[in-house]
């Protein structure tokens, strides 16, 4: 494993958000509807979530009240665009009948007490893994807690700070460690790096226009 220094992992920041401004992520009209996002986001593409978002709210279904009390097939029908709709579904399920059992189904109550421990009873959630507990963390309960995705590990090993054999938690401490416990930071950053991803670090990269040619090793081999 590679270690990011604080410096280098700044310079890159600056270079995409003077590139792509401030992005303002998470797109939510709710600090519930974040929550619910952050699962049906697994393994889609953000325009397939929105599209199940949308279903819920004409249903009239994106309460915790509602979501508890809906059949599970009905809503796997609902937030089918999401993709692997079955199983997000039983996941959604999951998450509010622990919320409403641990919190009485209240998000104030869940992001009032220390976050750290929240995050391990969190990632315990059966479908709650560790990129979808951070995201609720940080997008919902405004916690410094960094988000990694395929986006973070395949951008920072084309930069030569990672080695690409980092598992989530070991990516995420490099983070937490090289920069300041900053919501908005945590936040600004993990978004410029999903939106540099869309754009220029695909799998099949788009070098010759993008900002960080200066900071990549990769744009030349």
């Amino acid at each position: 494993m590679k270690i990011a220094q604080s410096s280098r992992l700044f310079d890159i920041f600056q270079l995409m958000t003077a590139y792509y401004g401030p992005l303002n992520w998470w797109p939510a009209e709710s600090v519930y509807e974040v929550c619910i996002g952050a699962i049906l986001t697994q393994n889609t593409a953000w325009i397939n979530v929105e599209k199940a978002i949308d279903k819920l709210k004409e249903a009239g279904v994106l309460t915790q009240e509602s979501l508890m009390q809906i059949d599970q097939n009905e809503l796997a029908l609902l937030i089918r665009a999401s993709g692997f709709f079955t199983i997000k579904s039983e996941r959604i399920k999951s998450f509010v009948q622990w919320l409403d059992s641990r919190f009485d189904g209240s998000l104030d109550k869940m992001f009032a007490g220390n976050w750290m421990e929240l995050r391990r009873e969190l990632l315990k959630v059966k479908g709650v893994g560790p990129e979808t507990c951070d995201a609720i963390l940080l997008y919902a309960g405004h916690k410094p807690s960094f988000v990694v995705d395929s986006y973070t590990n395949r951008l920072f090993h084309r930069l030569g700070l990672l080695d690409g054999k980092e598992c989530y938690e070991e990516v995420r401490t490099i983070f937490m460690k090289s920069l300041p416990a900053d919501v908005q930071l945590y936040n600004e950053y993990h978004a410029v790096i999903v939106e540099h991803c869309k754009r220029f670090c695909r799998k099949k990269p788009a070098c010759s226009d993008c900002p960080l040619q200066s900071a990549c090793g990769f744009a030349d081999s």
